[in-house]
């Protein structure tokens, strides 16, 4: 899935790099659990304190591929579900002088989840993972051009 953010490319890639611009436009991300300088750096571990629904948890992100201002590729652990996450920027329409970023995110999650005594099959944890995506681009959809 993508939207197109009428910013430019450096602008959303602060936005989805910078933790205190993170926790500006996530409402499901409360506090840093660890020191972030220098985030993202490829092959470091950081923890975020995340609101699951109405339950607290940790949510664990990897960053694994880093190309500043172009592509942050993520390994993410929220609760039972593991998924890679990429972030792709890229520019799209130069109409005047407005500039126009892409900005597509994929998540891949396996087909199912283990929970306490059950497993959220294939098409709930595709249901999640769509609704996750949409939600996440919207927000920084919102939060980029609410600068403007």
């Amino acid at each position: 899935m993508s939207s197109a953010i009428a910013a430019t490319p450096q602008r959303v890639w602060r936005a989805i790099t910078d933790p205190e611009e993170i926790l500006a436009w996530d409402e499901h991300r409360l506090s840093a659990v660890d020191p972030m300088g220098g985030y993202p750096k490829a092959g470091e571990m950081v923890r975020w304190r995340y609101q699951l629904g109405s339950v607290p948890i940790v949510m664990r992100d990897q960053p694994l591929d880093v190309a500043p201002g172009r592509k942050l590729h993520s390994k993410v652990t929220v609760g039972p579900v593991v998924y890679d996450q990429t972030f792709t920027l890229a520019v799209e329409q130069h109409e005047g002088d407005e500039v126009m970023t892409l900005l597509g995110m994929k998540l891949i999650a396996s087909n199912s989840a283990a929970v306490i005594g059950a497993v959220i099959d294939r098409f709930e944890v595709r249901r999640m993972t769509t609704d996750r995506v949409d939600a996440t681009l919207r927000a920084i959809t919102k939060y980029c051009e609410g600068d403007a």
